[in-house]
Order: C-alpha cells, then structure tokens, then sequence
C-alpha cells in the first residue's frame, strides 16, 4: 500500500496525499510546518518524506476511507503519542 501513496508538494508546508482504494482514491490534505517538524526530533529529515512515512503509518493502522481530508502533523503527534514518534524516527533512519 505504502508503495502506492501518491504525494504531492503543494507548497507552504501542504502536501496533497492520495491514497489508492480500490478504483478510487482517497485525498487528504497534510501540513507540516517548520514548527511540527522540529517538535519531532528528527534531525536533518526531510518534510516531504516525513509526510510520505506519516502516510504509510496512517494507511498501516486505519483504513484509508476513514483518514480525514485534513491532518496536521501536531494532531497525529498528539493522538499516537510516543507511538507515532518512535516509527516515524525507525522509518527515516533507513533509505
């Protein structure tokens, strides 16, 4: 599935994400500012991978037709908590 997400840098800090179900495809807005980036901890990641790896973590836990059309990264970080932080660091550390 991961393999399939489709992102798209609409700039500001925005990414459209489209994820395959089925014939559809499911869209969702994603924003990741400076701030949210830094809050994570994750030196020298890239904003665009960290939304493609946040998309992946979202599509492994909840169907795709229930992901919300927006995100912020904040709001995931305070939903999954330590959770979301430790796999978003596991899945940068490797290319």
């Amino acid at each position: 599935m991961a393999a399939d997400i489709q992102i798209e840098s609409l700039g500001d800090h925005e990414y459209l994400v489209r994820f395959p179900v089925g014939s559809e495809t499911v869209e969702s807005l994603m924003r990741a500012t400076s701030d949210t980036v830094n809050r994570l901890g994750i030196p020298g990641a890239d904003e665009g991978r960290i939304v493609a790896e946040t998309a992946a973590f979202l599509a492994e836990r909840q169907p795709v037709i229930d992901i919300p059309p927006m995100i912020d990264l904040d709001d995931l970080q305070a939903h999954y908590g330590d959770d979301y932080l430790h796999e978003l660091t596991r899945r940068l550390a490797t290319p």
